[in-house]
């Protein structure tokens, strides 16, 4: 199943839903953060990758498009992971060599790069 974009999706959720999201975002942002000052920053970085929204995502794409589509979102999540991936490694070669502004375009590109070649690789050849 190739990714689109549907508007109509939001007419179909509920407030609670977003808040769901909200919350879940939250307390893994603070569970990173609080990783960070317990045992530095590397530990910390490695929750931030957790996509914070994705268990309350998943769960209600599931509950209302299916199976399928739950498992399609799921991948895009591993395809998106991969990209942060690559964006932390160009930081954590770099940034104590280069500008700021140098290592976040890197990164950037990096991401783009590995995100869009990923997804090539994944949906790319195939015609559904």
């Amino acid at each position: 199943m190739r990714p689109r974009f549907e508007l109509a999706g939001l007419k179909r959720s509920k407030w609670w839903e977003h808040a769901l999201r909200f919350v879940f975002g939250g307390v893994i942002t603070a569970a990173a953060g609080i990783a960070a000052h317990a045992w530095g920053p590397v530990v910390g970085g490695l929750f931030l990758g957790f996509p914070s929204i994705f268990p309350a995502s998943i769960t209600l794409v599931n509950e209302y498009d299916g199976r399928k589509k739950a498992i399609d979102d799921a991948r895009g999540a591993r395809l998106g992971s991969l990209g942060l991936i690559a964006f932390a490694g160009v930081v954590w070669a770099t940034a104590r060599a280069w500008p700021p502004a140098a290592v976040l375009a890197a990164a950037s590109v990096a991401w783009l790069v590995v995100d869009l070649g990923a997804w090539a690789l994944v949906y790319g050849p195939r015609r559904e």
